[in-house]
């Protein structure tokens, strides 16, 4: 049986939690990718979880049976860097990378110590091609 998943939609203030930040610079940064993902994708922001302030969402599906939904994009402040989630990954986005300025990436997380070191219309980019890519799909991977 598949367990439930950790992570979903609630109905926390994403106001209260952005405001909430301690790191005066990281909450500017969050505040200021959290407009511009509202303004990319013509949505109103959702609390995913304690921590992940969520755009739009899909639905993943496993070969395990493991199911759930997740933000199409997404972002989270934490203390090491601004946290962005696309949720498809970072491969197809090789050359907007190469533009975007210092930061790491996980398998689905974008890492981004300043805001102010990016080019925040490459970031734009990415955005916009994340959520436009998975926004309301279902996706099936394996294991």
């Amino acid at each position: 049986m598949a367990s439930e998943p950790k992570t979903t939609r609630t109905d926390a203030s994403v106001t209260e939690f952005l405001a909430g930040v301690a790191d005066p610079r990281r909450r500017a940064d969050a505040e200021a990718v959290c407009a511009l993902m509202r303004e990319v994708t013509g949505l109103e922001p959702a609390m995913w979880g304690p921590s992940i302030v969520g755009f739009g969402q899909y639905h993943y599906r496993y070969a395990t049976g493991r199911e759930a939904d997740w933000p199409a994009v997404g972002l989270s402040p934490r203390k090491q860097a601004l946290t962005l989630y696309l949720s498809d990954g970072y491969e197809r986005y090789a050359e907007q990378l190469q533009r975007l300025g210092p930061h790491s990436t996980g398998r689905a997380c974008l890492y981004i110590k300043r805001l102010a070191d990016v080019d925040v219309e490459v970031l734009r980019e990415l955005i916009r091609e994340g959520f436009q890519h998975i926004n309301g799909r279902t996706v099936t991977t394996g294991a």
